[in-house]
C-alpha cells in the first residue's frame, strides 16, 4: 500500500513539473516573439508601408497601357477613367515609356486588388496613383543627397575621353561644352588644353548615384588662354543663371559658335572651293559644314523664328529661321526637320537632325550666315553679346567668386600615366 502512495506522490509531482514547464515556455515564446516584433525592421518605399501589401514590381513593355495594366489588377474602371480625366495635368496616362519601372501595392486578401501604383519618371521623381478611396494622383521625389565633385584633366585625344577616362558621368562632358559653347569651338581643341570643373552629384540613399547637377564653376586653358567660368543669378534676365568669367564679363553670345554638339568641321566657308562632288570644279562654297553621325540634334544658334522648313533641290531638308533685322541662319540636308515655318525657337533648341539629304557625299550639317541680307563666313564674325552683369550685382559677384575662383587654382590635374616598355624593363632586370 505505502508503494503506490509513493508513485502516486512522484507521478503528481512530474505532472505539475511538466505543467509549470508549459507556463514558463509560453511565457518565454510571448516574450521572443514581442521582442521579435520589436526589432523587425520597417519596410517603407515611396512613403508606403510594404508589409501592408502584396507588392509587384516591373517595367512598362511594348504594348503596356494605363488602364489595361490596372484592370488586370482588378481597379474599376470609373476610376481608371478618373485619373485619366482629371489628373492628365499630374499624371498623363498616354505617356507612360517602355522601360520606365512601376511598382504596384496589391490588398493582401485573396482578391489582391490593385490599391496603389507608383510610374517612376526617373530616378527622383514619382507619380503614385491611390485607388483605396477616392481616385487620386500626386508627384513625389525620393530624399537626395548632394555631394560636391571636383574634377581636372588634360587633352590628350577629346574632351569626353578625357571626362569618360576617370569614370564620370558624359553629362558632365555636355554641361562642359553648354559652358563654353560660345567662346571655345570644340572642334578646334588642342591636345595639351585643360579644365577644372566644380559641380554637385546627387544620390538616392546616400549609395545610388541619381545624376549630375549643372556646373557651378569651371576653368578652361584652351591654346594657353584661360577662361573662368561662374555659374551666377543675373536679376537683369529675370532670375537666369549665366556663367560669366573673373571679370564679370558674360560667356554667353547671342549665337552657339556650332550647331552641333562635338561636330567636326569637315569643309570652311571658301569662296574658291574645288567641289568634288561636281567633279572638282571651283564652285563657292558660302556655308560651314560640320560632319556628324546621322541622326545627331541640330540646334538653332540663337532666338528666332523659323521662316522656312522644306526640301528644295541640292539643300535637301533645311530650316532657316530670321533672328532679327542683321541676323539669319540656315541648316541643310537634314534627315528630318522637327520645327514648321511660323514657330518661334529658342538659342539650343533641337529643330532638325543631321542626314544626307540633297547634293552630299556624307551626313553633316552645311551652316550658313546671313549678316544684312549677305552670307558671311560665321566662324570669321564678331558676334554679339549677350546682356551683361548688372554694375549693381558685380560688388556682391566678387566677393561670391573669391573663394572658389581659390578653390579652382588650388586643383591639381591628374597625374600623366607612364608607359612602361616590359621588354626594356626585363633586360634591365
Amino acid at each position: 500500500m505505502m508503494k503506490f502512495w509513493g508513485i502516486l506522490f512522484i507521478a503528481i509531482v512530474l505532472f505539475s513539473c511538466k505543467e509549470d514547464q508549459k507556463d514558463v515556455d509560453y511565457e518565454t515564446k510571448e516574450k521572443i516573439a514581442k521582442i521579435k516584433a520589436i526589432e523587425k525592421p520597417l519596410v517603407t518605399k515611396f512613403g508606403f508601408n510594404l508589409d501592408e501589401f502584396t507588392v509587384q514590381e516591373d517595367t512598362v513593355r511594348y504594348g503596356d497601357s494605363f488602364g489595361e495594366l490596372m484592370l488586370d489588377n482588378k481597379v474599376d474602371y470609373p476610376k481608371i477613367a478618373k485619373i485619366s480625366q482629371e489628373f492628365k495635368d499630374t499624371f498623363d496616362v498616354r505617356r507612360i515609356r517602355v522601360g520606365k519601372p512601376y511598382t504596384i501595392l496589391k490588398s493582401k486578401d485573396t482578391t489582391e486588388t490593385a490599391q496603389v501604383f507608383i510610374y517612376e519618371n526617373d530616378p527622383i521623381n514619382y507619380t503614385v496613383v491611390d485607388f483605396r478611396d477616392s481616385a487620386v494622383a500626386y508627384k513625389n521625389q525620393r530624399a537626395v543627397k548632394y555631394v560636391e565633385r571636383e574634377v581636372s584633366g588634360v587633352i590628350e585625344t577629346s574632351l569626353s575621353d578625357a571626362i569618360l577616362d576617370q569614370g564620370i558621368d558624359y553629362a558632365v562632358t555636355h554641361n562642359l561644352a553648354n559652358v563654353y559653347a560660345w567662346t571655345i569651338d570644340f572642334t578646334m581643341l588642342q591636345k595639351q588644353d585643360k579644365f577644372k570643373v566644380i559641380y554637385k552629384e546627387k544620390y538616392i540613399n546616400d549609395s545610388i548615384y541619381a545624376g549630375a547637377e549643372p556646373i557651378e564653376a569651371a576653368y578652361f586653358e584652351h591654346n594657353g588662354k584661360p577662361i573662368y567660368a561662374f555659374a551666377y543669378e543675373n536679376d537683369s534676365l529675370k532670375s537666369l543663371v549665366d556663367y560669366f568669367d573673373e571679370e564679370a564679363n558674360n560667356l554667353r553670345r547671342t549665337f552657339l559658335r556650332m550647331p552641333v554638339e562635338f561636330g567636326r568641321l569637315s569643309s570652311r566657308y571658301n569662296l574658291k572651293r574645288r567641289i568634288r562632288y561636281y567633279g572638282n570644279r571651283i564652285r563657292p562654297h558660302k556655308g560651314t559644314d560640320y560632319a556628324a553621325p546621322r541622326g545627331t540634334p541640330i540646334m538653332a544658334t540663337a532666338d528666332g523664328t523659323v521662316v522656312e522648313s522644306t526640301r528644295r533641290g541640292g539643300n535637301g531638308k533645311y530650316v532657316k529661321i530670321r533672328h532679327n533685322s542683321t541676323y539669319s541662319t540656315q541648316y541643310l540636308h537634314m534627315k528630318k526637320q522637327k520645327v514648321k515655318r511660323g514657330e518661334f525657337v529658342r538659342q539650343g533648341d533641337v529643330i532638325g537632325w543631321v542626314g544626307m539629304t540633297g547634293n552630299t557625299s556624307g551626313p553633316h550639317v552645311c551652316y550658313r550666315f546671313w549678316k544684312n541680307g549677305r552670307q558671311v563666313d560665321p566662324l570669321r564674325e564678331e558676334l554679339p553679346k549677350a546682356e551683361p552683369l548688372a554694375e549693381t550685382l558685380q560688388p556682391e559677384y566678387f566677393d561670391y567668386i573669391a573663394p572658389i575662383k581659390d578653390q579652382l587654382d588650388c586643383m591639381l590635374y591628374p597625374e600623366k600615366k607612364v608607359e612602361v616598355d616590359e621588354d626594356l624593363l626585363t633586360l634591365n632586370q
